[in-house]
């Protein structure tokens, strides 16, 4: 078996320590080709113009 790092005993410690936070509510994200359009908008329309170099 291998070796372990510290004791187990401080095992969890940081996450137990950490205040439990609520997720926020979020839209509803995109899904298929209305997301892959998205993507495509991202990656190539506004960047492309932005660096002024081919990729």
């Amino acid at each position: 078996m291998g070796k372990v790092h510290g004791s187990l005993a401080r095992a969890g410690k940081v996450k137990g320590q950490t205040p439990k936070v609520d997720k926020q509510p979020k839209k509803k994200s995109k899904t298929g080709r209305a997301k892959k359009r998205i993507l495509y908008t991202r990656r190539f329309v506004n960047t492309a113009s932005a660096f002024g170099k081919r990729k």
